[in-house]
């Protein structure tokens, strides 16, 4: 028997039937598959929406504008659009599922990365009165840069007392609010 006719021999029969399942589109697997993505637009959502419902019922008085409501309502609303675009992105693209059966995979936290963030932030809360804004606010986002990473200590210190003295400014001048100057201010 030839090559061909072995060919032709084996084409009389039935085709054997495929054992591996096709996994077929996503609907097969249910609404959720590859969509676990909408919890963080739902955590968004939920956030923002308790913004403007606190910022709504919040008593401002006779304030002029923008008062005590207006930054509150601008961040939830920028929020709940943010939330319904993510959403959105979501259900339109979800993302693929890998199948991970026989794998195993290690998992590595970075303690010292946490422990500077933490840290700064810990050192921000306790030394933030005798400080003041300025200086407290330069440490935590120092803190925060070499827990994130950078290894540039002078670039991070220039960076971090340009944006706290900007913070500063922003609630001292546009808000009218003041944060504690500590001894810049002459004040402990």
């Amino acid at each position: 028997m030839t090559a061909m006719e072995s060919t032709d021999a084996n084409s009389d029969r039935a085709p054997a039937p495929d054992s591996s399942p096709d996994p077929g589109p996503a609907a097969d697997h249910g609404f959720w598959h590859g969509r676990s993505a909408l919890l963080m637009p739902g955590i968004l959502a939920a956030v923002s929406l308790y913004l403007v419902v606190g910022a709504v019922l919040l008593d401002a008085g006779d304030t002029d504008f923008p008062g005590p409501r207006f930054v509150p309502v601008i961040l939830g609303v920028v929020g709940l659009l943010l939330a319904v675009l993510l959403a959105l992105g979501v259900l339109r693209t979800p993302e693929p599922v890998t199948e991970t059966s026989g794998r195993t995979y290690r998992t590595h936290s970075d303690y010292v990365a946490l422990a500077w963030v933490a840290g700064g932030f810990l050192a921000f809360a306790l030394l933030l009165p005798w400080l003041g804004w300025i200086l407290a606010g330069a440490l935590l986002f120092w803190c925060t840069a070499h827990g994130f990473g950078s290894r540039r200590p002078v670039f991070d210190i220039l960076i971090a007392l340009f944006l706290s003295s900007v913070v500063y400014l922003i609630f001292g001048t546009g808000l009218g609010l003041i944060l504690p100057s500590g001894i810049l201010g002459g004040g402990f």
